[in-house]
């Protein structure tokens, strides 16, 4: 079975097309594959179907834990670019889960820019397990009472939920790493959560940190990105285009105030195709100029 190794930003993608056979992969595989010691490593695994409902192509997403999610906005804007370099058009339409999503090419193949639909403010939509009729600051912290570590976040759904903490000092002053899974797996989130930590430098511009649900910390979350833009907005504290610089890159996120959707634009990289074998999930990669 051939596949493809793409990220945004260093958020990385294993790219299956499975539009002509199912590959008979399991979540144990899954997690074996995205594994950089056992596999060819990936935060996201996604398989490439053919849509039910008239998209270019349907998207289904797996995380690295084998666990399947809603949305990836990297991964729609990666997907995008392979629709959009097979058809020829400057535009693709990927069927995810939880709807249509609709990508177009930036200023050249790499660059790709995907509406990322409305994003859902209410406790039910997030969900939470407990009313909160403001979440724009929800009662939420780490650490001693009088002096929590992190407190206070917004919650946002954008296909999929996300609490962004907003910090004034470095974001990597506040131990995202041993708090991500706790914050990750608390009560408040029963589908648990994306967890960000959020920098405002400007009214333009912010530095994010992201601890993914079902990956862990990671270069690069387009969906976080969208939603600390848009939670930001409800804030006061940025204006409605933001520059999102995160480990791996930046993104562009502009939340239109016409309709209400985010628009999230990028960079794309295709680095290799490769071969696993289905019998004993072993892996290579093919000479350049391989799968296409």
């Amino acid at each position: 079975m051939q596949f493809l190794k793409m990220n945004g930003l260093g958020n990385e993608f294993i790219v299956i097309d499975a539009r002509k056979t199912m590959p008979p992969l399991g979540a144990d595989a899954v997690r074996l594959l995205a594994d950089h010691k056992t596999g060819p490593g990936c935060d996201q695994f996604i398989t490439l179907e053919t849509s039910p409902n008239g998209a270019d192509i349907f998207m289904r997403i797996h995380n690295a834990d084998g666990g399947e999610v809603e949305a990836c906005g990297n991964a729609t804007r990666c997907v995008a670019r392979l629709v959009m370099a097979e058809t020829g058009r400057d535009r693709a339409v990927v069927e995810t889960v939880v709807g249509h999503l609709i990508g177009a090419r930036g200023a050249d193949d790499t660059m790709v820019t995907v509406d990322m639909g409305v994003p859902k403010f209410g406790w039910k939509d997030i969900p939470l397990s407990e009313p909160f009729e403001d979440t724009r600051a929800i009662e939420l912290q780490i650490g001693p009472i009088d002096a929590p570590i992190l407190h206070t976040p917004s919650v946002v759904n954008v296909g999929n939920p996300h609490a962004i903490f907003w910090v004034k000092n470095d974001v990597e002053s506040y131990g995202l790493e041993s708090n991500g899974p706790l914050l990750e797996n608390h009560m408040i989130f029963p589908q648990r959560a994306n967890i960000s930590l959020a920098q405002i430098l400007s009214r333009s511009e912010m530095v994010l940190k992201v601890w993914e649900r079902g990956v862990g910390l990671t270069r690069a979350c387009g969906t976080a990105a969208c939603a600390a833009t848009v939670a930001a907005i409800r804030n006061n504290l940025t204006d409605r285009k933001v520059l999102v610089h995160l480990p791996g890159g930046d993104l562009s996120i502009y939340w239109r105030e016409t309709d209400d959707h985010i628009m999230m634009s990028g960079a794309t990289e295709l680095e290799y195709a490769g071969e696993i074998d289905l019998d004993d999930l072993s892996w290579r990669k093919l000479p350049t100029g391989g799968a296409e």
